[in-house]
């Protein structure tokens, strides 16, 4: 009679574990796709601020068509990506694309006191920031339900139910090699 009771708590008990181990991974899962909503707002309104100031540095810089094109084209992407693996790497073309249409706007004595220009770009730099927030939230999300994932005993019920990781938001090798600045 004892051994039966043990045995009932003991399965009462692994059942607990399991649910509560089972929905702890679904909060981590949701947390996740917020976070990387909360991007995805924020890259949208980047995108849709892009075409004004392609245009605005259009009429100072004809002859730049390379450097307004690649932003062009990144944006192309980045608004046509479908997968989050592909926002992520078309995210990163655009940030890289806009660095080097404002380096280029360096050249351009008239379009750096430009207010529409000035205007966009002080837009443009509040988004981005907005977006390293937003990327660094999402990361944290990512790692919590990562390490719930992969440890122990919990990646047993991760398993079970098939929870699947989620893909951190990586800078691009491009992000990644020193500055260097000359005077």
């Amino acid at each position: 009679m004892i051994g039966i009771i043990i045995a009932i708590v003991i399965v009462v008990l692994l059942l607990l574990y399991v649910v509560g181990t089972y929905n702890s991974l679904v909060s981590l899962r949701n947390k996740v796709k917020d976070q990387w909503s909360q991007i995805d707002v924020v890259l949208k309104n980047r995108n849709d601020l892009i075409p004004n100031i392609v245009e605005t540095v259009k009429g100072y810089a004809k002859h730049e068509k390379q450097t307004l094109n690649d932003v062009i084209n990144a944006r192309s992407k980045a608004t046509s990506a479908n997968t989050k693996e592909e926002q992520i790497k078309a995210s990163n073309e655009v940030t890289q694309a806009l660095g080097r249409l404002f380096a280029l706007a360096e050249s351009y004595p008239d379009l750096k006191a430009n207010e529409n220009f000035i205007n966009l770009q002080n837009k443009l730099n509040e988004v981005e920031e907005k977006i390293r927030f937003a990327r660094q939230f999402y990361n944290d999300s990512v790692l919590t339900y990562k390490n719930k994932l992969d440890m122990f005993p919990s990646n047993i019920v991760a398993n079970i139910f098939g929870f699947k990781p989620e893909a951190f938001f990586e800078a691009t090798e491009e992000e990644r090699k020193n500055v260097q600045v000359k005077f």
